[in-house]
């Protein structure tokens, strides 16, 4: 079998997802990245393969950003484990929290912005593999290896995705089964290198499909049954908590070893009060009032508990 030229980027889209145009101020962005930090890295770090690219977008607001500058600076020091590149022109994927033609228009800007800082990397090769890695969650220690094999092997497939992993309170350690009953968004998109780098061809290549679950309905997908993903869940989360319906039994926290997480440390937060009396509310309460009502009123409920 042929072996083709392949740049494999492990995209992290760390602002301009969702509600809030993607930020929710200075004070979430410095506990993201400590999170990302603290996990994700280490967990990259564990990769038996480093035939990767960290792709990390950002919108255009962070290019000056001391603490984004201060990320960058600290990825730097292990460019002899993997590359990083960064990129400013929002999310490079669709955000289905906006209305299809914004949605459609958002993501063609994005990808056109993107490009100048991802011609170098992709180079002359043949395939671009797109593996979306959330600036929260962990993959296995094998995911890129196995990955690579996997379309090497099957090269029909247009697309890779995990099924089952973990979820890990990071507060705590505690750590168990997860188990979605859809397409969790822990996978990849095998592009041909003349589609990916054409903002409409990359779109219409994808469908576009229109959220995460949905991949499998525009693209050839494979799935693969082995626990590959770690979610992290830490009370800054959007949607994921830790005891969500798709978790399952407890499992030992020697399981973290396969994540390159074996050693770490319980995660501490700095938060603001109001965000300290929202997490004491039931999850479905909190959803409502994040999704229904927005930010003021979540602040005047702050301000009722607070007297």
């Amino acid at each position: 079998m042929e072996c083709k030229q392949i740049t494999h980027f492990l995209y992290c889209p760390f602002t301009g997802l969702g509600l809030y145009q993607g930020y929710r101020g200075s004070r979430w962005l410095r506990n993201r990245i400590k999170i990302f930090k603290q996990f994700v890295i280490p967990s990259l770090l564990a990769q038996t393969s480093k035939n990767f690219i960290l792709w990390i977008s950002w919108r255009r607001e962070e290019r000056n950003n001391r603490h984004v500058k201060e990320l960058k600076e600290f990825l730097d020091m292990f460019k002899t484990d993997f590359k990083t590149v960064f990129t400013y022109s929002g999310v490079c994927f669709w955000d289905d929290k906006h209305p299809d033609e914004v949605a459609r228009s958002k993501l063609a800007v994005a990808i056109h912005g993107s490009l100048a800082e991802l011609f170098e990397p992709i180079g002359t090769c043949d395939y671009v593999y797109m593996t979306i890695q959330p600036s929260d969650d962990c993959y296995h220690r094998e995911m890129v290896e196995q990955i690579q094999n996997a379309f090497h092997t099957m090269p029909e497939l247009q697309a890779l995705g995990f099924t089952k992993g973990y979820i890990m309170n990071y507060l705590t350690k505690e750590v168990a089964e997860y188990n979605p009953n859809t397409l969790p968004p822990f996978y990849t998109i095998k592009f041909p290198t003349p589609v990916f780098i054409e903002p409409f061809k990359h779109i219409e290549y994808t469908g576009p499909y229109k959220s995460h679950e949905y991949v499998g309905d525009k693209l050839k997908l494979g799935t693969i049954e082995n626990r590959g993903f770690l979610v992290g869940t830490h009370g800054e989360n959007i949607s994921t908590y830790f005891n969500h319906p798709f978790k399952g039994i407890p499992v030992s926290s020697e399981i973290l070893k396969d994540f390159g997480l074996e050693g770490i440390l319980p995660l501490s937060l700095k938060i603001s009060m109001r965000k300290s009396i929202m997490r004491r509310l039931p999850h479905e309460w909190q959803k409502k009032l994040r999704y229904c009502f927005g930010e003021r009123l979540t602040a005047k409920i702050y301000e009722f508990f607070r007297g």
